[in-house]
């Protein structure tokens, strides 16, 4: 699995300001940046951005962890529970791609699987999260999912290339 991190502002580094981001960022924050209607249209990027590609893409946002996980979980653990919990590895291709983002400490996870090793550099995952965290810091979280899950297409599209083909996984974005 291809496994790229990003930080959209200087994440919180001690256990205390951990803490204190995920106590204080409730879910009515990411409800506010990105409300029903954009998620209804982030569905429909994800639809957009699959056709033409046997690769699948999920989406998941979450407000904070219970208070609990902070001590030992890292985003990227977290990432990585979701990519198992909602079966982005289990596509017949192994192309699904996972955005994580993780509003209590301003990070953005992207998780490939293995069918992407060797086809897409760690360079072009680099550059997708700078676009959206570019995005992320003037507040156009809507704005810089989209523009994420388009690239993501196109290198789903020049790797993973399919004339119709079944949607594997639900394009609904989740809000944890």
């Amino acid at each position: 699995m291809a496994a790229r991190k990003s930080a959209s502002r200087a994440a919180p580094r001690t256990y205390g300001q951990r803490l204190c981001a995920h106590l204080f960022t409730p879910r009515r924050v990411v409800d506010k940046a990105l409300p029903e209607a954009a998620m209804d249209r982030l569905e429909q990027a994800i639809a957009l951005a699959e056709a033409g590609s046997s690769g699948q893409l999920r989406l998941v946002v979450e407000a904070r962890w219970p208070l609990a996980h902070v001590r030992w979980q890292t985003p990227r653990a977290r990432a990585l529970e979701w990519f198992s919990q909602i079966r982005v590895w289990d596509t017949e291709h192994n192309n699904g791609v996972l955005i994580y983002l993780l509003f209590a400490e301003h990070d953005v996870e992207i998780l490939a699987d293995r069918g992407f090793n060797g086809r897409v550099s760690a360079e072009d995952w680099e550059t997708i999260c700078r676009r959206m965290e570019a995005a992320f810091a003037e507040g156009r979280f809507e704005d810089g999912l989209t523009e994420g899950i388009a690239a993501i297409g196109e290198l789903m599209r020049k790797h993973f290339p399919a004339e119709g083909g079944a949607n594997e996984q639900p394009d609904r974005p989740i809000v944890a």
